[in-house]
């Protein structure tokens, strides 16, 4: 089985990406969703963060704030390292159980990790998928995305490494920025590459 990580910049297409590298028979995994599962009402991680961060990055109902929790740790360096320090442990474990329960047979399995560079977690897997476009082009997807302003994208952008850095480590890179056959042809190009052991 390749283990591969998939990851990239905010708004870099990553998810459409890994959709497609499950309709081409990938098994995949979205770090982001385990993160949120991490943080759910009742768990461990929610505490922890409530505990850090205070009652107001919880919602009436109890449930997390994400937009609240955003706009503490997209402005404070310190505290985002705190908030990775609560949510990335759980979310790696759940990762590795994850690898170790696949069928066996099973040919590619691919994790998304957004942070995979900046929490120092790619030498697990036997290589590195980059999804990139232009730093610009990012900027227009979160604004149009999030309802950011220009200034609160770029903090975005700027809380995670640059995109060149992620691509100059990358195994194989797939732009996203292009015609859409383009980027649907690379990803099959890269599957087939993974299928073919990686």
């Amino acid at each position: 089985m390749v283990r591969a990580a998939l990851t990239g910049g905010i708004a870099t297409g990553k998810s459409s990406c890994l959709k497609a590298l499950a309709e081409l028979g990938a098994r995949t995994i979205d770090a982001d969703l385990l993160a949120r599962d991490a943080v759910a009402p009742g768990t461990p991680g929610l505490e922890a963060v409530a505990r850090r961060f205070g009652p107001g990055v919880l919602r009436p109902d109890g449930t997390l704030d994400r937009a609240a929790l955003g706009r503490l740790v997209f402005a404070d360096r310190a505290a985002r390292a705190d908030l990775e320090a609560i949510v990335h442990p759980e979310v790696y474990r759940r990762i590795n159980e994850w690898f170790a329960n696949l069928p066996a047979g099973t040919g590619v399995a691919i994790a998304d990790i957004p942070l995979l560079f900046e929490t120092g977690h790619q030498h697990q897997f036997d290589c590195v998928i980059v999804c990139a476009c232009d730093p610009a082009e990012q900027v227009r997807r979160i604004m149009a995305r999030d309802s950011l302003t220009a200034p609160d994208a770029r903090a975005r952008l700027a809380a995670q490494w640059p995109i060149d850095d992620k691509v100059s480590r990358a195994d194989y890179v797939i732009r996203t920025d292009g015609a859409m056959a383009d980027t649907r042809a690379r990803i099959e190009e890269v599957y087939r590459l993974l299928a073919e052991g990686g």
